[in-house]
């Protein structure tokens, strides 16, 4: 049984079930942003992986250490210069990167990092927030987006397309993506269809990899 088909009694986010289904089993991740450790736990049980976690918030680390999981305090702006080269195999980066200073940087350093990369993030390009800024002129306030303009943490709201640009200035190749909607209904990103899916896309999470 794959990670997507699990029907346990935790309710997972849909972009950590496509994360685990990308993961080879026993690998080596680094999850910066991991938050509450849902990802590295999911990983933990589906894959056995060899986890570590990064995470700005002392609570939080503190939660997830209490959970067993490797997890230290760090910033991804500035903290991922000291890992070395090639040290995981896969380096996450789950709904964090809108909350990055400089996300250029910390894409840059996770392909560096790990073998391939793995990205999630709010698609800014999705209809309802364009037809919200049409229509009423503000920041749009979502599911997806729910803070306020100056309450929000997210300094870098980006749409899929503008991220495929990203993969193409720094040379990253896609291997996969997916953008999905608020149900989990996955829509295929290859190809063209990126517009597409960047209108109707919710979210999503692209495999990378130098």
């Amino acid at each position: 049984m794959t990670p997507w088909q699990d029907q346990s009694p935790r309710k997972h986010r849909v972009d950590h079930l496509l994360i685990a289904e990308m993961v080879k089993a026993n690998a080596r991740v680094l999850d910066v942003g991991c938050g509450d450790g849902a990802l590295l736990q999911l990983l933990a049980d589906t894959k056995q992986v060899d986890g570590r976690g990064m995470e700005i918030s002392r609570e939080r680390v503190n939660a997830c250490v209490a959970r067993g999981l490797s997890v230290i305090q760090g910033n991804a702006d500035q903290d991922l210069d000291a890992y070395p080269d090639k040290a995981f195999d896969y380096a996450i980066l789950s709904l964090t990167l809108q909350a990055t200073q400089h996300p250029k940087r910390v894409i840059e350093n996770l392909l560096r990092i790990g073998e391939r990369a793995i990205v999630s993030f709010p698609n800014f390009g999705h209809w309802s927030i364009r037809l919200n800024l049409l229509w009423h002129g503000r920041m749009p306030v979502t599911p997806n987006l729910p803070e306020q303009w100056y309450d929000s943490p997210d300094s870098h709201l980006c749409t899929i397309i503008d991220f495929v640009d990203l993969c193409k200035e720094i040379g990253a190749t896609i291997e996969y993506a997916a953008a999905f909607n608020a149900s989990g209904r996955q829509l295929s990103t290859r190809g063209r269809l990126f517009d597409m899916q960047n209108l109707f896309g919710e979210k999503a999470v692209f495999l990378l990899r130098r």
